[in-house]
């Protein structure tokens, strides 16, 4: 989640509760750093990546990383050099092929993609290990999480503070990676060098922790990662643990590792069953209870790593009473970690269902009033310069930038309004259902049959066709390939309301529409794009009374135009 501010229900932007020191200007990355998600080379589509080793030791103080990394592929067609993404900017002091170190000649990393000569070519049904270390200062993070890389800061008693963040330029920031999201690996094991008494949390499980010379390291193990889910949290940190008996019959651990305050820590841990509950009774189980459901605080707002999200909101609460931030970012876990979109053109599949998870779980608190509240709110921001999904593959800044044709928070805003509404045209039953089996690939999960899966938007629409027996192309093809919003356009004759839809594309539009007239509700199929509704004589009347529909509305452009024009303008 790139812009969880705005996605929050009413909540400012604050200045995080920490001293940031002063880094020094960051290193230029090149364009292909810089931007994640670009195609795989052909030697990244002929491997599996089955495991990833890594050693990094971390020095607060000098800003400064020492990394080795082992590699293990699985080699599905003739393979003669293995590719990964690294940031150039990290230095290469030694590369390894199973065991055997290649010539300064045998590897080569111009812009950020390190080709790796093997010694001999290999057929499919081999495996080979590639060990990288390297060192260096990694790129630092001017405004985490929406400008990726490290964050280097202090403790409000002056005490190192790290954590990562590169969900927009990828995991090459500081790992040697495939930095796609179809790259992700299938076992990562974690081993963090800090100095003492610092504790490092990362990924999965913890394996342990050994101490020498003034150093601790810290061991972590998890399946299956998201690329930049992968992530290194590292402060004075103190820690609340329990258990949660889950509705689905498993355990799984709870874990927060917070900084200083520790009633605001306990109040915001006592919020973590709920949302799991409701996570898991809405959509299913939750995808790593084997491993953790982890929070660690960070020195900026907030991240989905998975297993150990990222969380710097203050100990905010909502008008709801609860954080929305972490619980957004919980429902990463389903939408994101456990489904990740197979390329980022996909990543609405991510942010629509997070977001829509918040005014779910606002009424499941408050009703219905804290339900379309919240969508309000969320409608209020949309804004329609271009389409959700573009249909061709794109880097993930492609899809966060406006001046490069990307919908930007369009993905999460309009996405949820989207799913808002396909939920009333579908009804509850197959809504969620579709929805599990996105997510699960059935529609049956329960611990231990799933794995992490990929989702494209593709898959999701034929999801919806076939679980609800109805073909709803058009609806995705308006709101997801169209930019500008389906209007209803309202005529009177007389006694008569004619009604008829008008859509970008013009193409087929049968949305039901529901017309309050007097006390009483028509229901119209506009089967053909258009229906028609007898007024008694003074009746008044309102079309879409429950708000089921997002479509144009000439009050909130107005209300847009008008915030637009009070912004300040630059000097």
């Amino acid at each position: 989640m790139r812009y969880p501010l705005l996605l929050g229900l009413g909540l400012a932007l604050g200045t995080v509760a920490c001293t940031p020191s002063a880094p020094p200007a960051p290193p230029p990355l090149t364009d292909y750093t810089r931007n994640s998600g670009a195609p795989r080379a052909p030697e990244q589509l002929a491997v599996t990546f089955d495991h990833a080793d890594l050693g990094i030791r971390v020095d607060p103080v000098r800003h400064w990383i020492e990394g080795d990394a082992r590699l293990t592929f699985g080699v599905t067609a003739p393979l003669k050099r293995v590719v990964l993404d690294l940031d150039r900017n990290l230095p290469i002091d030694s590369v390894e092929v199973d065991g055997k170190a290649l010539p300064v000649s045998g590897y080569r990393n111009p812009d950020g993609r390190l080709s790796i000569d093997l010694p001999r070519p290999l057929e499919a049904g081999a495996k080979t290990t590639v060990r990288v270390v390297y060192h260096g200062s990694p790129h630092t993070a001017v405004h985490a999480p929406w400008d990726g890389g490290f964050v280097w800061a202090t403790t409000p008693d002056g005490k190192p503070w790290v954590a990562t963040a590169v969900e927009g330029e990828g995991c090459d920031l500081f790992w040697p990676c495939i930095d796609h999201p179809q790259g992700r690996p299938k076992l990562v094991d974690e081993h963090i060098t800090v100095p003492a008494p610092l504790v490092a949390v990362g990924n999965g499980v913890a394996m342990g922790m050994d101490e020498a010379n003034g150093m601790r390291t810290y061991h972590w193990r998890s399946h299956d990662v998201s690329t930049y889910g992968v992530a290194l949290n590292i402060a004075p940190y103190r820690e609340l643990s329990a258990s949660y008996k889950s509705r689905f019959g498993n355990v799984i651990p709870l874990h927060y590792w917070y900084v200083d305050d520790e009633k605001k820590a306990k109040q915001l841990f006592a919020e973590f069953p709920a949302m799991l509950d409701f996570l898991e009774s809405a959509v299913g189980p939750y995808p790593f209870g084997t491993e953790k459901m982890g929070v660690a605080e960070t020195p900026f707002k907030g991240m989905e790593h998975q297993t150990v999200n990222a969380y710097g909101n203050e100990y905010a609460k909502n008008v709801y009473g609860y954080d929305d931030l972490l619980q957004h970012e919980l429902a990463h876990e389903w939408f994101g970690n456990q489904m990740t979109n197979a390329n980022w053109d996909d990543m609405w599949l991510h942010e629509a269902f997070a977001t829509y998870m918040q005014p779910a779980y606002a009424e499941s608190i408050g009703g219905k009033m804290s339900y379309f509240a919240s969508l309000m709110q969320i409608r209020s921001r949309i804004a329609n310069h271009h389409p959700i999904v573009s249909g061709t593959p794109r880097r993930e800044e492609d899809v966060y930038e406006d001046e490069r044709g990307g919908p930007g928070q369009d993905i999460y805003n309009k996405g949820a309004l989207m799913l808002h509404t396909l939920r009333n045209l579908i009804g509850d039953e197959a809504f969620y259902r579709a929805a599990r089996e996105l997510v699960y690939g059935t529609d049956h999960p329960v611990p231990g049959n799933f794995a992490p899966r990929y989702g494209t938007t593709k898959e999701y629409i034929d999801i919806v066709d076939r679980v609800t027996g109805k073909d709803l192309h058009w609806f995705f093809n308006v709101y997801l390939y169209q930019a500008a919003l389906p209007e209803i356009v309202a005529t009177r004759e007389g006694q008569q309301l004619h009604l008829a839809w008008s859509v970008p594309g013009k193409g087929p539009f049968p949305m039901p529409v529901d017309v309050r007239v007097g006390d009483r509700i028509v229901s119209l199929p506009m089967t053909d794009g258009r229906g028609d509704v007898t007024l008694p004589e003074g009746a008044s009347y309102t079309v879409d009374p429950d708000s089921k529909l997002l479509r144009r509305d000439t009050g909130i452009e107005a209300y847009r135009d008008y915030m637009d024009k009070r912004k300040p303008r630059p000097h």
